[in-house]
């Protein structure tokens, strides 16, 4: 997977180029010290996967998750930050951030969850859950006239979960491409763009 690295501390971005390139599986295309320069270089470059930091000079981590999902949507972004803050996060996540990270865990744990971004689902380190968490209950509003099926509400609480379309057909025993199908009827009735959307709507609602 290709990783656009996004920190204005030259210390950071260098530890992170270095762990990075010593995982078989992930190649750095560039490094940026603010969203601004994110966002030019993911024109170019095309990262399957940009690790951003939230607090920057110029234009920060939100704003350049934004103009990244607004532009480039196949794009994931993860957040790697050591910032808890909980407008922080709520933000990121409005903004399209596939996951949220502190900086403060093993660097085999922050591979494991770009692994786990690059693969379709969301990742959002457990302090961050929780507050995520407690913040969508606190706005909780139970929708009307919403017109899903038994099972679409088991599949969306699914991808609420965390859990790839094969992980969700394994659990209740479809197959892939039904299951994806369910993604795309889910998406499309509820009218929201992508997996993070339809996890977050889950949270929020129910």
């Amino acid at each position: 997977m290709k990783v656009l690295i996004v920190d204005d501390d030259a210390l950071i971005r260098d530890g992170l180029k270095i762990l990075l390139e010593l995982e078989k599986d992930f190649s750095v295309v560039g490094a940026a010290t603010n969203g601004k320069e994110a966002f030019e270089l993911c024109q170019k470059e095309r990262p399957d996967i940009v690790l951003m930091d939230i607090r920057m000079p110029i234009m920060d981590g939100v704003l350049g998750t934004k103009l990244i999902k607004q532009h480039m949507p196949a794009i994931k972004v993860v957040i790697l930050t050591t910032f808890k803050d909980d407008d922080y996060i709520k933000e990121a996540i409005k903004s399209g951030a596939e996951g949220y990270i502190l900086k403060n865990q093993p660097s085999d744990s922050i591979m494991e969850c770009l692994r786990t971004v690059g693969k379709g689902n969301t990742v959002f380190e457990k302090e961050v859950a929780s507050t995520l968490s407690m913040m969508l209950k606190e706005e909780k509003k139970t929708p009307t006239n919403l017109n899903l099926s038994t099972r679409e509400l088991e599949v969306l609480s699914l991808i609420a979960e965390g859990l790839s379309n094969k992980e969700i057909a394994e659990r209740i025993y479809l197959s892939e491409g039904t299951t994806r199908n369910y993604v795309t009827v889910l998406l499309e009735k509820l009218q929201l763009r992508d997996r993070t959307q339809l996890a977050i709507f889950y949270l929020k609602h129910f």
